[in-house]
């Protein structure tokens, strides 16, 4: 009796486990990246996945690239950058961890753009103090 109840507890969990990790393996058109949650998966590739390194590092340079070309793009003296993240700054990976916890707590952003979620969240993150423009 006590080798059935372990049986079936055993049963029991790896049937709750099996859909999660199937569902969490990063799958080579993730890669592409039409949308946020393309890019999530990438970001969250399980370390036994056979592209967990590649995943990963894709992740990091995409939103490393991201924001490097929203700070070359805002660095002049009368710029207004979208975001300003406090000084210090986050590491890069608390940077992206909260950003990924971020987007899945927000699937309804799943489907756009990857590069338009990321900074939504840093605009909520670190959103910049207006400042009045000269009148020209």
């Amino acid at each position: 009796m006590r080798v059935k109840r372990l049986i079936i507890k055993g049963m029991v969990l790896l049937a709750t486990l099996l859909p999660m990790s199937y569902a969490s393996a990063v799958m080579e058109e993730d890669f592409l990246v039409r949308n946020a949650e393309d890019l999530i998966d990438l970001c969250t590739t399980p370390r036994d996945d056979p592209l967990n390194v590649a995943a990963v590092h894709f992740c990091t340079g995409y939103l490393v690239g991201a924001y490097h070309y929203h700070d070359s793009l805002y660095s002049g003296p009368d710029s207004q950058p979208l975001v300003c993240p406090p000084d210090p700054k986050p590491t890069r990976q608390q940077a992206i961890s909260e950003f990924v916890s971020w987007a899945q707590a927000h699937p309804e952003y799943g489907n756009e753009r990857p590069v338009d979620v990321m900074f939504r969240f840093m605009a909520e993150k670190w959103p910049c103090k207006k400042t009045a423009r000269p009148s020209d």
